[in-house]
């Protein structure tokens, strides 16, 4: 298969215990890699460092992007793709956890349909216990339905996106947006043309917190939601209707109360999974 690398960031404010398990998880797949890019977006805790260190001592493949200060995730991942070293680069979070098989269904995608340019996947959500998966986030998986998915709403799950290094870089890579800045970049993706797709099943448990959906219902994650389809809008790629839409959708959830927010993600935008498992 084709060899790929791994991209990950990290800040001050990631915890050591999910770092670690976070690492661990890239270092047990079945497929490896040689070339694990971790940036530290500035200075980090003496607990981080020490962990790094301690990985990097152990796993030749691990490689570290120390930054002087803190920029931002995506002028962080920017500093790092630069420094992978293969074509096929694939997204990580300092505090998720890659299922085993996760790189191998994403190089045989990309061995299936070389054309690809970017494939992601679903992912499993979990609050404090890894083993206790509480729903399923989907995303529509062929070309036509992530093209009109995307003009609404982000069609991937940016920790779960193995891409090529080139097609990113030519256009011109993460912006420096503080936040959203993964959904803009995929609107350039799409609107350029990209061939891309989404594997229908999980790829990684995802850490959610239940302050998720207050960060979610604040201004900042608002007005950066409808600066980025506004900006699809002026692209070309989303339509009026789609623009409307979009910014009607993203206020209602804005100003509607927080249960009902909870209510609307749990119920329409996850699939539930009893028990947890």
């Amino acid at each position: 298969m084709q060899p790929y690398s791994v991209l990950m960031a990290v800040y001050q404010g990631d915890h050591p215990e999910h770092l670690g398990i976070s690492i661990d998880s890239i270092l047990a797949q079945t497929v490896p890699t040689d070339d694990f890019i971790i940036v530290a977006d500035g200075p980090l805790t003496a607990a981080q460092q020490n962990l790094i260190a301690e990985k990097s001592a152990s796993y030749a493949n691990i490689h570290l992007v120390q930054l002087p200060d803190n920029v931002g995730l995506g002028l962080a991942l920017n500093a790092g793709l630069a420094v992978c070293k293969h074509e096929l680069v694939a997204r990580m979070d300092a505090d998720d956890i890659a299922y085993p098989y996760r790189m191998d269904l994403q190089l045989q995608a990309f061995a299936a349909k070389p054309e690809l340019d970017l494939v992601g996947g679903y992912v499993s959500e979990f609050y404090d216990d890894s083993d206790r998966i509480t729903a399923i986030k989907e995303v529509p998986l062929d070309q036509a339905a992530i093209y009109a998915y995307g003009k609404r709403r982000n069609p991937f799950i940016h920790p779960t996106v193995m891409f090529k290094k080139s097609r990113i870089m030519s256009l011109g890579g993460y912006s420096a947006l503080r936040r959203g800045q993964d959904y803009e970049l995929f609107i350039r993706i799409l609107a350029s043309g990209c061939q891309v797709a989404n594997i229908g099943q999980p790829l990684l448990k995802f850490r959610s917190s239940q302050n998720m959906y207050q960060r979610r219902k604040s201004w900042l994650s608002t007005s950066l939601y409808i600066r980025n389809v506004y900006q699809s809008w002026r692209l070309g790629y989303a339509g009026i209707n789609d623009l409307c839409m979009a910014v009607f959708m993203r206020l209602s959830l804005y100003l509607m109360p927080l249960w009902l927010s909870k209510i609307i993600y749990r119920k329409v935008m996850r699939k539930s999974v009893s028990g947890g498992k």
